[in-house]
């Protein structure tokens, strides 16, 4: 059985948002930015600047910005299953290249899990506080996945409908006509991939179509090809750049959020360390940055050195949660949507998937996430010291593999197999895969050609390492 059926199947009986039904969210949040600032106090978001840094690591002097193209409406953007803010990192850096206001590019964070609360509503806020914010009637509105089936659910209503300029639909199956109320459809963009094995796509009557072969279901969200569609409709324009060139300085900021139900890891610790390239390894006795995670998940900014590596160490206050450090190649460029994902605990449904990994300090915890598609088997090559990853059983086109966890099922010091668990879910690959723990040892993860080092932090004591791959 395909993933995607399991998955529907286990939606259907756990309550999960499948795209397409009933709406739903506990902690939806307003990130303009990247961060908190501009939010109205009722919107579910924090007004306040995001994150607490400590007094001698307060980030770059202000300085006057850019001039930027501020005349066209904001977009507010919703990303899909088990996803987060993060989706819209490449698109939102494309747009700043190409001289739009970056605060104008909205990521909204909702749990695609819960079928509870209504996630209508929440985004409802969302674009009217973004609406106050920039003083405009109207926003633009694009969702991916199991976004698109929110965004028409959002749009049936007329008054709603009104706040929205254009709608984009991503990676969200087919639909009877665009989106809108029935009477007044609006001006809706269809982008979808005839390659796409999560959600079955294709042209929508009354939509402009743009479709998109050679894509999974991710990399619809996130191509060059998929911004040049999305700008040009938006826009009536050709984009100067699909890719966001090198820039100095570099600010960085984001949020920390708990995988699966986005809940605000609010009161954790972020410590920023500076790291060796070729080894992962601290260079220095003390964090370069140290951040208190706002209430609605913000941390930073901080400004980063052009060609630095960083570890990113999170130390949520939940009980039982472990630390999560996160490893990934050097900023180029403004990074407003940099997303740590703390771990979730039972009773919460992702949290009942990742109790069987054991942390234990015999072991690392591995977990490699590409951010920008998913890796095939094939096309791509991921190598753990130097141990093929992109296998057939792991990263198959049915599989549309974002995400790789690695550990020692049994703790038993043995290699095995794919961990049948994970093998139920789209997006998220596990194997049975021994890395011994020693901190001051470093494994080399390679994508396509591209190394991080991290050390062999032991699981049980310093949590899980997690490399990302922009």
């Amino acid at each position: 059985m395909r993933r995607w059926l399991w998955w529907a199947a286990a939606c259907a009986a756990l309550g999960c948002d499948d795209g397409g039904g009933s709406v739903t969210d506990v902690d939806a949040g307003a990130t303009l930015d990247g961060g908190a600032g501009g939010c109205a106090a009722d919107a579910g978001c924090d007004a306040t600047p995001p994150g607490d840094a400590t007094p001698a690591d307060a980030g770059p002097a202000d300085a006057a910005p850019p001039a930027c193209d501020d005349s066209r409406p904001p977009l507010v953007m919703a990303h899909g299953l088990l996803a987060a803010g993060d989706t819209w990192g490449p698109h939102a850096a494309r747009f700043a290249a190409n001289g739009h206001c970056a605060d104008r590019y909205v990521a909204f964070d909702w749990n695609t899990l819960n079928m509870q609360i209504d996630h209508v509503g929440d985004l409802d806020a969302v674009i009217d506080a973004v609406r106050a914010t920039h003083g405009v009637d109207q926003v633009d509105l694009m969702g991916h996945s199991a976004g698109g089936g929110l965004g028409y659910r959002y749009l049936r209503d007329p008054a709603r409908a009104a706040k929205v300029a254009h709608y984009v639909h991503v990676g969200s199956g087919r639909e009877d006509g665009p989106a809108g109320p029935d009477d007044a459809p609006m001006a809706t963009l269809n982008v979808w991939s005839p390659d796409d094995t999560v959600v079955p796509g294709g042209d929508i009557e009354g939509a402009e179509n743009v479709a998109l072969p050679g894509l999974d279901h991710y990399a619809v969200a996130t191509d060059p090809a998929a911004f040049a569609a999305v700008y040009a409709f938006l826009y009536g324009a050709t984009p100067a750049l699909t890719e966001a060139p090198p820039q100095a300085p570099i600010e960085v900021r984001g949020k920390a959020l708990v995988l699966g139900d986005n809940a605000a890891e609010a009161g954790a610790t972020v410590e920023v360390w500076a790291v060796g390239a070729a080894d992962g390894q601290r260079t220095g006795d003390a964090p370069a940055f140290t951040f208190t995670v706002a209430e609605d998940g913000g941390f930073g900014p901080f400004e980063a050195a052009p060609d630095q590596h960083y570890e990113f160490l999170v130390r949520p206050t939940r009980a039982g949660a472990p630390a999560v450090r996160y490893y990934r190649e050097p900023f180029t460029r403004d990074a407003p949507l940099v997303y740590l994902r703390t771990l979730p605990v039972p009773p919460s449904f992702a949290g009942t998937l990742l109790r069987q990994v054991p942390f234990d300090d015999a072991h690392t915890v591995l977990v490699v996430f590409n951010a920008r598609a998913a890796v095939l088997a094939g096309t791509n090559s991921l190598t753990v010291g130097g141990v093929e990853m992109a296998t057939p059983e792991l990263a198959g086109p049915e599989d549309t593999m974002i995400a790789l966890f690695l550990y020692d099922v049994g703790v038993d010091g043995q290699d095995g197999g794919p961990v049948a668990t994970f093998g139920a879910f789209p997006f998220l690959s596990g194997l049975d895969h021994v890395i011994p723990a020693d901190a001051t040892a470093s494994i080399a993860v390679t994508l396509d050609g591209r190394t991080v080092h991290v050390p062999r932090w032991p699981s049980g004591s310093e949590g899980a390492v997690i490399v990302v791959f922009e």
